[in-house]
């Protein structure tokens, strides 16, 4: 197989294709919202959000994983051991979407606000940490029920042609 018939086999694949749609729609969902949100106050705010922001409304990765959970299921049947492999990803994930990384973010920024108060009463030098952002419970649900729904779409439009 050469290098373009396996890019071209990979585009035509329905697991990949639904898999991929629902991750960029749903960060060009959270631009949008986050646009909205910000009263579209700088355009590098958009154009992060949409490259690189974690966190925000809906949960891309909750979108990309239940797509590819659903897609598989639903070419192999739920009965596979692929299907069994995607289902327990996608539920580690949304679980780490909603409960680690959002922990840790919450951490870091308290973190952050306490050295930022240390650092005025001491005046020492203080470098913050990232802030990583997970979700709420909401924007993962949410972006887990559009990465089923383009799936499923998908799946009928393929099976169609």
């Amino acid at each position: 197989m050469t290098a373009v018939s396996a890019i071209k086999s990979l585009f035509e694949n329905i697991i990949f294709l639904s898999t991929v749609t629902s991750l960029f729609t749903a960060q060009i969902l959270k631009m949008i919202f986050y646009s909205i949100a910000n009263k579209f106050k700088k355009k590098f705010d958009v154009i992060e959000t949409l490259i690189w922001r974690t966190g925000g409304m809906p949960s891309s990765h909750s979108a990309a994983v239940c797509a590819l959970a659903t897609s598989v299921g639903m070419k192999y049947n739920i009965d596979s051991d692929i299907f069994v492999f995607s289902l327990v990803f996608a539920v580690v994930v949304l679980r780490d979407s909603v409960g680690v990384r959002r922990a840790a973010g919450l951490q870091a920024k308290a973190l952050n606000n306490l050295g930022k108060q240390s650092a005025n009463l001491t005046g020492l030098e203080f470098n913050s940490v990232k802030e990583i952002h997970g979700h709420t419970l909401l924007e993962v649900i949410i972006g887990a029920l559009l990465g089923i729904v383009i799936a499923v779409i998908f799946y009928f439009i393929i099976n169609r042609i």
